[in-house]
């Protein structure tokens, strides 16, 4: 087993990059417009991906020109799974330069693809290591919309149900050894979220200390996976449902605006109130709908299928009923819910401005806390079957 560094993290003016060797750029036309008026590169070649699929990606990786010494990815989503998939099949350095803290993905040592199974696809994770910089320039993150700027505060509060997910795996003995419930790790990623909780007003109306904060708290979230070897403190059923959704339904959906709604779920499948989440989400900035009640539905519908074609870790949603009253009532709270041909709004509406109230924020982080046993530690039970070997979160790494 590896342990993964984080990349290095440069703090700069876009127009003060002076890059001499020569380039191979992954992007999006929308990116690049308004980038590269202040980044000069002297590029080879260029692709704009706008698709997560793993032939795709592995087409870019074995068809790049041998003279390209270094690989960017200006942009987010596809373009920065895919150089990942080039910059690691070719052996060259990766510079990531991201136009908002939009997600975890810039610092991770994985990247995500889409593959089919049967007539379906599923989203597998691909292990080529993490980039060996990525440039920030502020100025850039502060232009962003505020809906993508800090939207980075969905990873973080999917801590909450992913903690939740990893002790109800652990209280049925179904975490394999490797990733055994560890109070301490789990203690670590809770402060992370009630931060993320008490900064998402701030990290809403683009307060340049609050983005710092967030980049610190995914630094600290990802290398803390980095030194588990696996994700359960911080991801669980939220981000599975997150998933199958990008293969499911609209696959442009940004990130944050899929996991959000999935949080919201997950939490109130776990007995959580899930409206102090939904109010950090809003204050953030992050847009909570997106996803269509009827996709949802349809999801949920074949959930059995989804799960056994991603092989996620043990969850709720294993031992999930999706014609349950458990179930109808997640729906309602996260307003995903379908009454005859109509939408459904969120249970109590939360405003569009910023909400920092005392009582919302102490909620949410009992919601945080109570993931964790603070007294006692889930016991693994001895004689509960293991999982089988397919049940591995990880996709075979890449050659």
């Amino acid at each position: 087993m590896a342990v993964w560094p984080l990349p290095k993290i440069t703090f700069r003016e876009l127009s003060a990059v002076q890059e001499s060797r020569r380039v191979a750029l992954l992007t999006s036309e929308e990116a690049w417009a308004a980038l590269s008026v202040s980044l000069s590169l002297p590029l080879v070649i260029q692709a704009e991906p706008s698709r997560y699929d793993r032939d795709l990606f592995e087409y870019l990786a074995q068809h790049l020109p041998s003279h390209v010494e270094v690989i960017y990815a200006v942009g987010s989503g596809a373009p920065v799974e895919a150089a990942k998939v080039v910059a690691g099949h070719n052996h060259l350095p990766l510079i990531i330069v991201p136009p908002a803290l939009d997600s975890t993905a810039m610092l991770t040592p994985y990247a995500v693809a889409d593959e089919p199974v049967g007539e379906r696809k599923r989203r597998v994770r691909l292990e080529t290591g993490p980039a060996v910089e990525v440039i920030l320039d502020w100025d850039v993150i502060a232009d962003a919309s505020p809906a993508q700027r800090g939207a980075g505060v969905a990873d973080m509060l999917a801590i909450v149900t992913g903690l939740l997910d990893w002790r109800y795996a652990a209280q049925r003995g179904k975490n394999p050894r490797a990733e055994r419930f560890q109070p301490w790790a789990a203690g670590i990623t809770t402060d992370l979220a009630k931060q993320a909780i008490k900064s998402a007003p701030a990290i809403g109306q683009g307060d340049r200390e609050a983005l710092q904060t967030l980049l610190s708290l995914m630094m600290v979230a990802v290398q803390l996976n980095n030194l588990l070897g696996h994700a359960r403190a911080q991801q669980g059923s939220e981000h599975y449902l997150a998933d199958i959704l990008a293969v499911t339904s609209n696959g442009s959906t940004p990130s944050a605006e899929r996991l959000g709604p999935c949080i919201l779920f997950c939490a109130a499948l776990h007995g959580q109130d899930p409206a102090p989440l939904r109010e950090a989400l809003t204050a953030a900035g992050i847009r909570l709908d997106r996803i269509r009640a009827t996709d949802f539905r349809l999801l949920l519908d074949h959930l059995t299928e989804h799960l056994a074609d991603h092989r996620f870790p043990y969850s709720i949603l294993n031992d999930l009923d999706p014609a349950s009253e458990q179930v109808s009532r997640a729906l309602e709270q996260a307003g995903l819910a379908l009454r005859g041909d109509a939408w459904v709004a969120p249970t109590a509406a939360q405003p569009a401005a910023p909400v920092a109230s005392p009582p919302a924020e102490e909620e949410a982080e009992v919601a945080a806390t109570e993931a964790v046993a603070e007294d006692e530690t889930p016991v693994e039970q001895p004689t509960a079957p293991a999982p089988p070997p397919d049940a591995e979160p990880h996709d075979t790494a890449m050659e």
